[in-house]
């Protein structure tokens, strides 16, 4: 546990300064580098004996399909998913592989992989909103205090078992204290930028996010449960790899950047 709070908050010290006076450019960067260690992580886990081969393909195909994310408009992104799709059926079926059984789940696993690393696209389109910075915080803020109020309040309280097929530490309990700490962050954000959201969004906002990130959480340990792996990697110390650590971010972020652009806009 020290060794999680001391990486944490090592971490954010580094993070926060950035985010707060680097502006569009710093977040652009730092958001790219974590597409590309995801893309890395994933690789890994999604093809253990031809990560080179197969996760080069991976990394070109979430590279085309994040840049248009960013800067295409619709009709452009929808070229891109097709894009995506024929991409990856075209590099297995001009290298299959001994046996063609496995063929059909490796170009699968090239397209989840790509569309979901480049959902961490709308942390970037969050910030070119208006009250950017505040949309960003907010996203974070609430899904990494939702993921540490379920856990201090799983290991406190926890007895009743949420999802023990795919996560068998998570409790009840720990959702319940992740909610009530990420809706309390939302409102500390509230009241320090973002005084256009009023109480009741910041209630509704820090349920839903908490939820989307429990969520996103369950998917990623049950992608690492198929992949048979227990950590995404090793490059944040004491929390696995950063797959580990922005799951909840990945669901969340979308939901808010919706939020933004149908309520908000």
């Amino acid at each position: 546990m020290i060794l999680r709070l001391g990486v944490a908050a090592i971490g954010l010290s580094a993070l926060l300064p950035a985010v707060i006076f680097g502006g569009q450019l710093a977040v652009d960067i730092m958001v790219g580098l974590a597409v590309a260690i995801c893309v890395a992580e994933y690789a890994t886990m999604a093809f253990p004996s031809d990560r080179w081969a197969k996760g080069g393909v991976l990394a070109a195909v979430t590279a085309a399909l994040y840049a248009t994310v960013l800067y295409s408009d619709q009709p452009g992104l929808s070229v891109a998913l097709a894009l995506c799709v024929v991409a990856s059926l075209v590099f297995m079926t001009l290298r299959p592989g001994e046996t063609l059984e496995g063929t059909a789940d490796d170009a699968g696993r090239i397209v989840l992989g790509a569309v979901w690393l480049c959902m961490l696209a709308f942390l970037v389109l969050l910030r070119r909103e208006e009250h950017g910075l505040g949309w960003l915080f907010l996203v974070l803020a609430t899904s990494w205090l939702g993921d540490t109020g379920g856990y201090f309040s799983g290991r406190a309280f926890g007895s009743r078992k949420l999802y023990p097929r795919v996560s068998p530490k998570k409790t009840w309990e720990g959702v319940a204290g992740g909610v009530t700490l990420s809706t309390a962050g939302a409102l500390v954000v509230r009241y320090v930028g973002l005084s256009e959201l009023s109480v009741v969004d910041c209630l509704l906002l820090g349920v839903l996010l908490s939820v989307a990130g429990v969520v996103g959480d369950l998917s990623e340990s049950m992608l690492k449960r198929s992949f048979e792996v227990k950590d995404s990697g090793w490059v944040v110390p004491g929390h696995g790899g950063l797959l580990d650590r922005i799951d909840s971010v990945l669901f969340a972020a979308p939901l808010l950047y919706g939020w933004v652009i149908l309520v908000e806009g």
